[in-house]
């Protein structure tokens, strides 16, 4: 059994893990989700023009709402009591982007928490402009930052990072990508060589 799956035990059945020998920390945890909509559907809400109303305040309070339920939702998370919730939605291009924060004075994190106010306020947005669009998407619901706890602070890397290398590699001058393409030319040549002289060496005895 890997040793990092706290939540099983050493038979494997799943268990709520004991944290009663944690220390209390204040801890915080934001995640964010991103509702993906046609423009005009976009203008609508920040219009105030849905059919159901005021999109963007009813999916706040359902966030809000969602987080304190969050130990009922996911089966081995533990109930807590929040010191505060903070749920933003707003237009942006291309759809709504959901911001919820979650912290907690603790033993055990807010993540779960600050991640099912974001679903939960995407999920109402969906609900609330579906009539407009069938289309409407979620997308990266994604936990953004945690601090507090055992393990510190954390958060996630720019989107892009990686990409961004990549291309930095690709802008290489054109004299430097010969030159490496020239050595890798030469050590394909030395080791076929290599194993020419193994043949002839293993025919002659």
């Amino acid at each position: 059994m890997p040793p990092d799956l706290t939540h099983l035990d050493e038979s494997g059945a799943a268990r709520m893990v004991d944290v009663s020998a944690k220390e209390v920390t204040k801890r915080r945890a934001v995640a964010r989700a991103f509702v993906r909509m046609a423009p005009e559907t976009a203008a609508a809400v920040a219009a105030g023009d849905a059919p159901k109303g005021d999109v963007l305040g009813v999916a706040r309070i359902a966030g809000i709402q969602a987080a304190k339920q969050t130990g009922t939702l996911i089966p081995l998370c533990h109930p807590l009591g929040l010191d505060h919730v903070d749920v933003r939605a707003a237009v942006v291009d291309g759809g709504i982007q959901i911001e919820a924060e979650a912290t907690v004075e603790g033993r055990t994190g807010v993540e779960m928490e600050a991640m099912v106010a974001a679903s939960v306020a995407a999920l109402t947005i969906y609900d609330m402009v579906k009539g407009i669009e069938r289309g409407v998407s979620i997308e990266r619901v994604e936990l953004i930052a945690k601090s507090g706890g055992r393990y510190g602070d954390w958060r996630r890397r720019a989107r892009g990072t990686h990409a961004r290398r990549r291309a930095r590699g690709a802008r290489r001058p054109r004299a430097a990508r010969a030159a490496c393409a020239s050595a890798r030319a030469r050590r394909r040549r030395r080791r076929r060589a290599a194993r020419s002289r193994r043949d002839v060496t293993t025919r002659r005895v």
